[in-house]
């Protein structure tokens, strides 16, 4: 046996359809990882990750089957082993973490008890052996108060303490390996930031090999030691991850890497054209029909998986040669565009002093006069612009999708008004006018959840259709579900689909497209991109553009990825714990000075760039309620000013020379522009404006002096 911990040679996976023919799912596939190695999976959806990682584990989806090749772990043959062999190497030598930790958790038991049974069936521990075991996992995650975690429910933990909760299990018995599948999609970028700093110290901890499997390529250059690139079944690449991201060699590279919004460059990049064939199914390489770099040989004759001379770097292409001669970074300059809308003078939307609470008193509360506990979301004063793209970003919690659902009518708000026209929003659905609920639509997050898997989309597109325009025919309508599919470039032939028959790009597609199967003035967009591989997201998003252009349509945009903001946006609102942080134009956000936790969500951003590191400002401690007076940041600011801050409602503050930009916070704006300058675009770039042995000294308005250190602030937290 070499040194490799995984080896996979020429591994071929497909399954029979009921008429019989052959499907394949991965084709002679070859990857090897070496002990403590981290190597980075990616590629679009369907590609064949996640099989080729529960592959790993010996585990095959039902009607599938090996139709060729090995996987070698640690010297066993997966594929040759009893169920009850593999038994006693899943979660002893090799675990799996799963995308979503709140699926993968048991709601009725708690934390501790789930890790205790992870620790008695795979480290053959018992009694207060277990239990010490238990405890010392909890603190190795670096979750706070172990025994307190411990005692809790998966539904008392924030989601980045439940992502903590299961790779605590699958660390019970100390495994050589490791396969997360998307572990932090979905997370916000501090949380998710910590996430991957804890991954990071435990393989230098304990040596564990990992195979991280991600659309995320931020995520991937942050992690990996080496990038392996799937395509249709199929690695297309294979090196380090320093050389993955700057000279890629395959042109399914490039095109994924062109379609990240960068935070350095302004507008939407490019999408790629096209999606992946079934594997197989073409004569020659997989990549032809999207490639801008094929030639007649890439159509009839399958590339081999060539070695570039000098270099540990694979590549399976035909003309890898001519991509390596293109200049790739003048290139990613070309392929971003900017779009145009107009933003009139109009109000469309209007909140003022919003409240909003999940509370409702029982009888014995109003009996007894029960005071309420403090809103999750309050004093929310925001005007949106007719035409306008209005951004709302913040932590899970913070109060974003609160406020969407408030003003879709989902929820009522306890106080204050939201005005659309000359009607207010603040009560719920069903006390509204038909015309006034038409105007706002509302698209989620997740399409699965909100495709009803049992109708079709014309189904799906005729329900809207039928309740706003009663008048249409069935004809009429049926033409109108047309052209609707048309407008998110979708072909009309997809009416006659089910949900279950369509990628994840095109579900997203399909929910855009009832929501402007109303014809809306506004339309509330909640993480629509969060789970889209990049080359649909690109897609997804100018497409949004394109319908705003279109219509002057109103967006309030919900997202975790900043880049993506900064990309749609014209304005930017920042929200912690239901509180305004800040709020400006998107070019005054990113550029000091700052609200200290808008100093903290761009200081933890990923990039693409395997030199780049997060700035972790603010602990990932959650917060169950907001405080009850003071400023809602002050238990986690890196400059806290104490008593002032957890007194005292912290002032409005306005930046010299802008145009609407505002800052809640006690520090003057003088003093924070001092301490916030070394995050943002320069920080993104690489370059620190300041040199790391200074310290710098603020003296506030209140005579409190805050030493910051910069080689700790840059750093991060001790």
């Amino acid at each position: 046996m070499n040194d490799c911990l995984v080896d996979i040679n020429d591994l071929t996976i497909g399954y029979y359809t009921q008429h019989k023919k052959l499907v394949l799912v991965l084709q002679k596939v070859n990857l090897q990882i070496k002990p403590g190695e981290t190597l980075g999976l990616v590629g679009e959806s369907g590609c064949g990750k996640s099989t080729l990682g529960q592959a790993m584990m010996g585990y095959l989806r039902t009607g599938s089957q090996v139709l060729g090749g090995s996987i070698v772990f640690a010297d066993h043959d997966m594929f040759a082993l009893t169920n009850k062999q593999l038994e006693s190497i899943r979660g002893r030598q090799i675990a799996l973490i799963p995308q979503n930790a709140g699926d993968s958790l048991t709601p009725t038991l708690r934390v501790g008890k789930q890790i205790l049974e992870a620790i008695e069936l795979n480290a053959n521990l018992s009694g207060a052996d277990a239990k010490d075991r238990m405890v010392e996992l909890l603190g190795q995650v670096r979750l706070p108060h172990p025994e307190v975690m411990a005692e809790r429910y998966p539904h008392e933990l924030s989601g980045g303490q439940q992502q903590r909760a299961v790779i605590a299990m699958a660390l019970a018995a100390e495994p050589e390996m490791l396969i997360l599948d998307e572990p932090t999609t979905g997370l916000d970028v501090t949380t998710q930031a910590h996430i991957l700093n804890l991954l990071r110290d435990i393989v230098l901890e304990t040596g564990t090999a990992m195979m991280y499997i991600s659309h995320d390529l931020g995520v991937i250059a942050r992690v990996s030691d080496r990038v392996a690139l799937m395509y249709a079944g199929e690695i297309v690449e294979d090196t380090d991850v320093s050389e993955m991201f700057a000279s890629p060699a395959h042109p399914y590279a490039r095109g994924l890497l062109e379609s990240i919004p960068r935070l350095t460059l302004s507008g939407i990049p490019n999408s790629m054209p096209g999606q992946p064939p079934i594997p197989g199914t073409l004569p020659g390489c997989s990549f032809t029909p999207r490639c801008s770099f094929a030639s007649d040989l890439c159509t009839n004759q399958p590339p081999d998986f060539d070695s570039i001379p000098g270099t540990r770097h694979f590549v399976r292409c035909h003309n890898w040669k001519e991509v390596l001669a293109t200049d790739f970074s003048q290139e990613l300059q070309q392929v971003f565009h900017t779009f145009k809308h107009t933003t009139e003078d109009e109000t469309a939307l209007e909140l003022s002093d919003v409240d909003i609470s999940y509370y409702r008193p029982g009888i014995m509360d109003r009996i007894q006069s029960k005071p309420q506990p403090t809103p999750t979301v309050s004093g929310i004063t925001i005007s949106v612009k007719r035409g306008e793209t209005l951004a709302l970003v913040g932590e899970s919690g913070s109060g974003k999708t609160t406020i969407v659902r408030t003003i879709a009518g989902l929820l009522p708000a306890r106080n204050g008004t939201i005005k659309f026209e000359d009607f207010d929003l603040s009560v719920e659905v069903d006390r509204r006018p038909m015309e006034v609920s038409k105007e706002i639509q509302l698209v989620f997050q997740n399409p699965d959840a909100s495709l009803n898997p049992r109708h079709t989309v014309a189904e799906i597109l005729d329900q809207p259709l039928k309740l706003y325009f009663p008048h249409l025919n069935r004809d009429e309508r049926r033409e109108r579900q047309v052209e609707l599919l048309e407008r998110v470039r979708l072909d009309g032939r997809y009416r006659l689909r089910y949900p279950g028959q369509l990628s994840g790009g095109e579900k997203q597609r399909v929910a855009i497209a009832r929501a402007f199967a109303a014809d809306p003035d506004v339309v509330l967009c909640d993480e629509v991109t969060s789970a889209l591989d990049v080359s649909v997201q690109a897609a997804v998003l100018d497409l949004l553009a394109d319908l705003q252009h279109e219509r002057n349509t109103t967006y309030i945009f919900i997202a975790h990825d900043l880049a993506v903001v900064k990309a749609i946006a014209d304005r930017v609102v920042v929200l912690y714990q239901g509180r305004l942080c800040e709020v400006g134009a998107v070019d005054e956000i990113y550029s000091p000075p700052f609200h200290p936790y808008t100093e903290t969500l761009l200081g933890a951003i990923l990039v693409p760039d395997p030199n780049h590191e997060p700035q972790l400002l603010a602990s990932d401690t959650p917060e169950l309620a907001p405080p009850a007076k003071g400023c809602s940041f002050q238990r986690r600011c890196p400059y806290s000013l104490g008593e002032l801050c957890e007194q005292e409602t912290p002032p409005w503050q306005y930046p010299a020379e802008s145009g609407g930009h505002k800052i809640r916070c006690h520090i003057p704006i003088e003093e924070l522009s001092e301490l916030t300058r070394d995050v943002g675009l320069d920080h993104i770039n690489g370059n620190n404006a300041v040199d790391g042995s200074s310290q710098v000294i603020v003296q506030t308005k209140s005579n409190v002096e805050i030493p910051v250190s910069e080689p700790e602030k840059r750093g991060g937290l001790p």
